[in-house]
């Protein structure tokens, strides 16, 4: 398996993994959908209280956005964002475990995309209130719209968001690529081992120069 360098990957780890039959390739499609998962200000910059210096992530996301444009390949950005009564209520059960997200209000900066990528009207926004881009949203039939039949996932944070909406892709039929460089998070072990499990069970983890590859020669 393509797993991260950081002490998860090793002999023992790689027979234990097969021996379960985890690791195998993910088919490529004709028709990939780049998904940019949270790349808002409040992740991506680290004056933010729920973010981090993730402009190495944003730079490489971004090229992966061009690629996509240039290709005609659909982008879609998800964003994570509340309503006043949602962000001082306690409805969503989510804020009760993570308060930090309460920050992330509509209308406020922390919720605004962040203004390195490059973002074209016939972009497309998912607005969420959790982790998946999946969960109480209308991304999966919004790809089946879109023909998909190859989900490309990159964004923030690894652990979380991109690892809940890599592992919703495929389990509402898509077959899924996360980019590695592409993904950022607030610390190095939780994206390791972010990417080691989405890697043995979900996805392929891949480089962005074939993420690049994948978008140019779509459709």
């Amino acid at each position: 398996m393509n797993a991260p360098e950081n002490g998860l990957h090793g002999a023992e780890t790689d027979q234990t993994y097969a021996r379960a039959g985890f690791g195998a390739s993910v088919p490529r499609g004709i028709a990939p959908v780049l998904v940019v998962v949270d790349l808002t200000r409040g992740f991506t910059e680290p004056e933010f209280p729920s973010g981090a210096d993730l402009s190495a992530e944003v730079e490489a996301a971004d090229v992966l956005v061009r690629a996509a444009h240039e290709s005609g390949t659909p982008v879609v950005y998800t964003a994570i964002s509340y309503t006043a009564a949602e962000a001082d209520g306690d409805a969503i059960a989510w804020l009760h475990k993570a308060p930090g997200m309460r920050s992330l209000r509509e209308g406020s900066p922390e919720v605004a995309l962040d203004p390195r990528l490059e973002q074209r009207d016939s972009d497309h926004l998912i607005v969420k209130k959790g982790a998946s881009a999946f969960h109480g949203t209308s991304l999966a039939a919004l790809l089946t719209g879109l023909g998909a039949d190859t989900v490309l996932v990159c964004g923030a944070t690894t652990s979380g968001c991109v690892r809940a909406t890599a592992v919703d892709a495929v389990q509402s039929g898509f077959n899924t690529l996360v980019v590695r460089e592409a993904c950022g998070d607030r610390a190095r072990g939780p994206h390791d081992a972010a990417l080691f499990d989405l890697q043995a069970k979900y996805a392929d983890v891949i480089g962005l120069g074939e993420g690049v590859e994948l978008l140019a020669k779509a459709r």
